[in-house]
């Protein structure tokens, strides 16, 4: 690196932006000028980065003059419009929303598995994956490279936090009225009664049931099929991330009442033969991805221990009894942290060393 790339953040002060504030804090400081961006309505705002008290700035095409790499944590509209706008100015656009995953002239980078994608951006752009598929990409990009992945099955546990601060202000609140009587949760009307009572119709909801208490076998919108986005973006972004056009995916995605980190049940079968100790010592080698797998002593991961940190969390891993060259895992993420701005960060170094 010659010198210190100028890096922009838009939407700094959103849910993910707060996050991707305390990563850029807890991480060496690469950059020239940091210049934080969000909605006119934030302008003005101050935050601490690296020590100096900064201005956040209004999003406008302006705001981009002198950056090198913006870092996007908006929803997918906003990105649609202003990325390319930032990558027209001159910056390299590192984008958090799924507005470019699929398309075919924009690299989806996980910096652990393809960070040679990272250079192929004939749009200026470059995307960060979904944060469900994200939670094991570590894990499955270091066992492909040893064994040549050939088929996934996988069903995600997702936190409330995937649907943003909306839905961690839902569990908070259901929470705070099914707590109170500890005889609901026997019976879902008497929890929607309850919550009624207390003047939650769950109109406001993202979900059409109650979270608390419960789980929801669907997340996202509805596709072809009886699929959800949320299970089409694990088939097709593995696909893309791992450079397997025809690996075989079928996904499950459940939403559960746990604030902060997915979880995921995995079934990989590869085209070699692999042990579980082979696979714990393959994993175990890997800098982002920490082996939590004694169950004997009651040790795998599980949400509550993952939260605010940033490795991928494996264990439950066993040889599967009946499908040959297959194991089992139980992966965990913070889908705040790695799931969403550490990777996109992540991504913004990786462009950072080019100048």
């Amino acid at each position: 690196m010659s010198r210190k790339p100028n890096l922009a953040l838009v939407g700094a002060t959103g849910a993910v932006g707060t996050v991707m504030v305390g990563i850029i804090n807890s991480r060496e400081n690469i950059w020239g000028e940091i210049r934080l961006i969000a909605s006119p309505r934030s302008a003005g705002k101050k935050i601490t980065v690296h020590g100096e008290e900064l201005t956040v700035v209004a999003l406008s095409p302006e705001a981009f003059d002198g950056i090198d790499i913006a870092m996007f944590d908006v929803p997918d509209e906003v990105s649609e419009i202003w990325a390319p706008i930032a990558a027209e100015r001159g910056a390299v656009a590192v984008d958090n929303s799924g507005a470019f995953r699929m398309n075919p002239e924009v690299p989806l980078v996980v910096p652990e598995v393809n960070p040679e994608q990272a250079k192929n951006r004939p749009l200026g752009i470059i995307s960060n994956p979904n944060c469900t598929t994200l939670t094991m990409m570590a894990a499955m990009g270091a066992l492909h490279r040893k064994w040549n992945l050939k088929e996934l099955v996988v069903s995600s546990y997702q936190a409330v936090s995937g649907a943003g601060a909306a839905g961690i202000a839902e569990l908070a609140s259901e929470l705070a009225v099914v707590g109170k009587d500890a005889s609901l949760g026997t019976n879902t009307d008497d929890v929607r009664a309850a919550l009624a009572a207390a003047g939650n119709d769950l109109s406001n909801s993202p979900w059409a049931h109650p979270i608390a208490l419960n789980v929801i076998p669907f997340a996202g919108s509805l596709k072809a099929g009886g699929h959800s986005s949320e299970e089409m973006k694990v088939r097709d972004e593995s696909r893309k991330i791992l450079g397997i056009s025809d690996l075989k995916v079928a996904a499950s995605c459940v939403r559960v009442p746990v604030q902060v980190a997915h979880s995921l049940t995995v079934h990989a079968t590869f085209e070699n033969s692999l042990t579980p100790d082979e696979v714990r010592e393959v994993l175990g080698q890997q800098p982002t991805v920490k082996v939590v797998d004694d169950p004997a002593n009651h040790q795998y991961p599980t949400p509550n221990m993952v939260a605010g940190q940033d490795p991928t969390f494996v264990g439950r891993i066993r040889q599967s009894l009946d499908f040959p060259n297959s194991i089992e895992l139980f992966v965990v993420g913070d889908n705040l942290r790695k799931g969403a701005a550490l990777n996109t960060y992540e991504i913004a170094e990786l462009v950072a060393k080019e100048f």
